[in-house]
């Protein structure tokens, strides 16, 4: 083919970024693909979206199935995000036999089973690199690179907004909200930045790695999500007294019969390359038996970062288009026929490190309560800190904890709360240190 047609759904930040790299890089995109990437529409309600964009007269159009249903279009680029609409046009455009790509994480974290089963169907290729990390290209590295090794994990900063407030916190000293404001204004966090700091987005992106990794479906419902607004300065501190630095991680891991999958701000050591990955970054780390560790590093989000994420995934297609190649790698990286539903681990069995910070009245008896109730758990003390009273009379007292379960804290911290001591609510922040864990 001497030239392949595409149409964008959706002319927002991204959008405008793909059709940007498409016009001004199609030189070099058709002299190391074999074809010219022809823009044929960019396709968005509202018609004045340009951007800045020099396009030709009939490019831009308000009506996205009319993109979807020239015959001439080969691949349909969707970035509209959100699950409605997005929704439906992908599967039209599918049904249609036009090959889609997608930065979408959160359709295909809740409705990505369907749609890859239609595309599978239809004998189409779904391409959806900068859906996780942004121009990290940890898709593809999992489906292609990584084909003869068995991972058995991956952890993974794949949050800027997240990243840049815990950097901000760390650095600067200052209070989640402070950080939180200070994001926001740079355009970093959205007006409601639930889906960021709550660890929804990252839960997204984890959700699509381990059914990637590990040849299962997609598990969204089944992620473990807490998010980063009860980080506080003083447990950053702490953490730093003690080697660690604090950060949002996804964590996913397979030990052959089940799957741990979870997202929750996480202490790890200075030594970890993660803990030195600041401000809007993304990172991940995965594990495999043939190549040890590998670390992959960069932008997760931003126009020409995701741009960049999709138009490597137009390279794909057309070449599978030149060669008669489509479904060449499949969409999950396993064959359709031997994906299986593994059982994702519930909270209450995983095992790990845990920090606590209690907030105590300075009292005799304080420290042999607690030590008392986590010992009727099992729950064993590798270290207890107390700093000096607060204002309120109360004393921070922070204790690192040997490997213990999950639904073992629980209860713990369950009963310690409510001793007449106790000011405020117990503070838990779970410990990945491959070094560390006993």
């Amino acid at each position: 083919m001497k030239q392949v047609n595409v149409a964008i759904l959706g002319c927002g930040t991204v959008g405008t970024g793909v059709a940007r790299l498409l016009l001004d890089n199609g030189d070099i995109i058709r002299d190391r693909i074999g074809c010219a990437l022809h823009l044929k529409y960019v396709a968005d309600i509202d018609m004045d979206r340009g951007r800045g964009l020099d396009l030709a007269p009939g490019v831009m159009i308000s009506d996205a199935t009319a993109a979807i249903g020239d015959p001439d279009v080969h691949i349909v680029v969707e970035t509209i995000g959100g699950e409605g609409i997005a929704k439906k046009l992908i599967l039209d455009a599918i049904a249609s036999g036009k090959h889609v790509v997608t930065a979408n994480k959160a359709l295909l974290a809740k409705h990505g089973n369907a749609i890859i089963e239609a595309a599978t169907a239809r004998r189409v290729d779904l391409a959806y690199e900068a859906s996780v990390g942004g121009c990290m290209p940890i898709i593809k590295a999992v489906r292609e690179s990584l084909v003869g090794n068995r991972i058995s994990g991956m952890t993974g900063i794949l949050n800027g907004t997240c990243n840049y407030i815990l950097s901000k916190i760390t650095d600067e000293g200052v209070d989640f909200k402070t950080a939180l404001a200070e994001a926001q204004a740079k355009g970093y966090a959205e007006a409601d930045p639930t889906l960021d700091v709550g660890g929804y987005d990252a839960a997204h992106k984890l959700a699509i790695l381990s059914a990637l990794a590990f040849g299962m479906k997609i598990n969204f419902d089944d992620v473990f999500i807490e998010g980063i607004s009860r980080i506080t300065p003083l447990d950053i501190e702490f953490a730093a007294q003690f080697g660690y630095r604090i950060k949002l991680l996804a964590i996913t891991k397979f030990d052959g019969e089940s799957v741990e999958a979870r997202v929750h701000p996480t202490m790890i050591p200075f030594d970890n390359l993660l803990s030195n990955v600041n401000s809007t970054l993304n990172a991940i780390s995965i594990r495999a038996d043939a190549v040890d560790e590998i670390l992959l590093y960069g932008h997760g989000a931003g126009m020409m970062p995701t741009a960049s994420a999709i138009v490597s995934d137009l390279a794909d297609i057309a070449r599978n288009l030149a060669s008669d190649g489509a479904g060449r790698i499949p969409v999950m990286g396993f064959q359709a026929d031997t994906i299986r539903s593994i059982p994702v681990m519930s909270m209450d069995d995983i095992v790990t490190n845990y920090y606590f910070r209690f907030d105590a009245l300075d009292r005799p008896g304080v420290l042999a309560a607690i030590s008392g109730i986590l010992g009727e758990y099992a729950i064993s003390l590798k270290s207890v800190h107390q700093k000096g009273r607060k204002a309120n009379g109360s004393v921070p007292v922070v204790m690192l904890t040997h490997q213990a379960r999950e639904a073992d804290v629980s209860k713990a911290l369950a009963e310690i709360s409510v001793l007449d001591v106790m000011v405020g609510a117990p503070m838990l922040i779970r410990i990945e240190d491959q070094n560390g864990q006993d």
